[in-house]
């Protein structure tokens, strides 16, 4: 109490010295600061607000001008509405007429501005403007982007301008500041863009061929102009209605998807990534092929594709190839519906690259195909199941490529999980002799792909999975039994996951007799000590649900042993929490607790 009737007295002193603790890099000093902070805010919340005030006013240092600054405004604001209530007329009165002042003042220099500025004078404003807006200054950011933000909208000309200086001049850290505080406005703000939408993302899309420039910054502007075409409910239909800028942005996306590599890790298939090669423009412009389709539509997005895939696919370099078809699988999503109808040019693209002589572009074209089928079925399944299958098919024969057998197993899971039994029965004797080929094969990947698709099969397939079982039960039982080393674990996981799948397509009567072997390895594994990252304990959990469910009865000697692991499951601290949901049913980051 000595303490807080010292830092609310006359001398400014304890004050600041409490303000600078707040932001202090020692814990214990920042926690203590915290508890006297609070104790002050209950004591005389008056006296308090008036501190900040005049600290904001008159400390000559800028960090306790800016921490005061969040302070008051955290007070009076985001905190309970009491503080404002508890103040005294006169308090009130003082950070009202400041306010006003402040208000006054920005409109004085934005309406001399925007006259001073077409004739290239007062230089410095623009870049104070941005500065005022980066810093971490309530007062500032309110000042350099207020309420009334069309008064500024004939500035955006000259805005742009700047930052084009700020690059020319080799300043990229502060125009990558500037262009960050530009996509903010593109997602908030889009209609502020209107007016001058052609100027500016003419700019962005210059910025973001500009071979010279960082990586970092291409991709800055490439996410404004991403941002604008998203933020379709706020502007509807603002960028649809550039088709010149779409064709733009699409040919930008579609170039730094030729920026990868043919790294020999990717061939010897030793390791399960698959992003071997892929640089980080790669990666990037393949998220935003995907953002940008659902943003617009097919309507606006399948035209420019079909202009500018079919040349890529003629072009010689491999890396074209693998391109078109990566940005084929990547807009199929957000256009799906004007996809559909051309369903017939969309799979012969596709599959005729299935015989392309580079590895890395089949297995570009075997993704694209299971990509197609999860956002184009079962549309895509009905009509083409005759050439697609075959061809998935010929694929698991790729013996000198491991990594694409292994995706063409995968396909056929994404392709199954949206076939009726009765299109997918005539194929089985093929794909399940296949299957079972890749399951002896000596790369963990494509056995993990081979038992993964046999699941997926069996499930789609159900009780015309019958006349498999005895072939494949044998090769799922040996994994299941003798795969106990450490780096097999994601092995037997799967194939846990494929026997009750399979046991639960086939039924109770045919499954009963491999039943309680695979019951007794199950309950020897629960027993056993596993590591925290063992992906065995979930895999097992999922496997006892579906075991259940094909046993019936016959489970409940099981019981004892299952459910209290499955109940003690049940009581884990997730990782994410989800607490609520805004008024649009989309979920904020602030709503994600970690």
């Amino acid at each position: 109490q000595v303490q807080v009737t010292a830092i609310l007295g006359a001398d400014p002193a304890p004050f600041e010295a409490l303000i600078s603790h707040l932001t202090s890099s020692s814990n214990d000093q920042r926690s203590n600061a915290e508890i006297i902070f609070n104790l002050c805010k209950q004591t005389d919340p008056n006296t308090l607000v008036i501190k900040l005030a005049q600290l904001l006013q008159l400390s000559p240092h800028v960090e306790a001008r800016a921490m005061s600054a969040v302070l008051l405004r955290k007070q009076l604001t985001q905190d309970d509405s009491l503080v404002w209530n508890s103040l005294t007329r006169s308090t009130q009165s003082l950070l009202e007429e400041a306010k006003t002042v402040i208000k006054k003042l920005c409109d004085t220099v934005s309406e001399l501005g925007s006259v001073i500025l077409r004739d290239n004078g007062w230089p410095e404003l623009l870049p104070f403007v941005f500065q005022c807006v980066a810093l971490d200054n309530y007062k500032l950011q309110e000042s350099g982007s207020g309420g009334e933000r069309d008064r500024f909208q004939d500035l955006l000309p000259a805005m742009m301008r700047t930052l084009t200086e700020s690059l020319n001049g080799g300043e990229e850290a502060t125009a990558q500041e500037a262009l960050e505080l530009l996509i903010e406005l593109a997602g908030t703000e889009p209609r502020f863009l209107r007016r001058q939408i052609v100027e500016v993302v003419g700019a962005m899309l210059q910025i973001a061929e500009a071979e010279g420039l960082e990586e970092g910054t291409r991709h800055l502007a490439i996410e404004f102009v991403v941002t604008l075409a998203e933020a379709r409910e706020r502007a509807p239909g603002m960028m649809r209605k550039l088709p010149q800028f779409v064709r733009g942005l699409f040919g930008i996306l579609m170039r730094m998807l030729l920026d990868i590599e043919d790294e020999p890790a990717w061939h010897s298939a030793e390791s399960e990534d698959e992003d071997v090669g892929e640089s980080s423009n790669y990666s990037f412009g393949q998220e935003c092929l995907d953002r940008l389709a659902i943003a617009l539509g097919g309507n606006t997005i399948v035209p420019v594709a079909s202009e500018l895939l079919p040349a890529y696919l003629a072009a010689p370099e491999w890396q074209k190839h693998n391109a078109a078809l990566v940005a084929l699988a990547q807009i199929a999503e957000g256009c799906s519906k004007v996809m559909i109808k051309n369903l017939e040019q969309v799979v012969t693209m596709v599959l005729n690259s299935f015989q392309d002589p580079h590895p890395r572009v089949r297995w570009a074209a075997i993704n694209a195909i299971g990509q197609l089928s999860t956002d184009l079925g079962p549309n895509l399944q009905v009509q083409y199941h005759q050439r697609v299958l075959p061809a998935l098919a010929s694929a698991m024969d790729d013996f000198l490529n491991p990594r694409v057998q292994a995706h063409a197993a995968s396909a056929v899971l994404n392709f199954s999980e949206n076939c009726a039994p009765h299109i997918l029965t005539p194929y089985l004797d093929g794909i399940v002799s296949k299957l079972l080929v890749l399951l002896q094969n000596g790369k963990q990947m494509v056995q993990e792909g081979a038992l993964t698709a046999l699941a997926s099969v069996a499930d789609s397939s159900q009780e015309y999975f019958q006349k498999y079982y005895d072939a494949v039960m044998p090769y799922l039982k040996a994994i299941l039994i003798n795969v106990n080393d450490k780096a097999n674990r994601m092995l037997r996981a799967k194939a846990m996951e494929c026997i009750s799948l399979v046991g639960m397509a086939v039924g109770k009567e045919k499954f009963r007799n491999d039943a309680k072997q695979v019951m007794e390895v199950l309950m020897s594994l629960q027993g056993s000590q596993m590591e925290t990252d063992d992906p065995t304990t979930s895999y097992m959990l999922q496997a006892w649900a579906r075991l259940c469910k094909c046993l019936g009865q016959d489970f409940l000697p099981y019981m004892s042993v299952v459910m209290p692991p499955l109940l003690q499951s049940a009581q884990l601290k997730p990782d994410v929490i989800i607490t609520s949901a805004n008024s649009d049913n989309e979920i904020e980051s602030d709503d994600e607790r970690y």
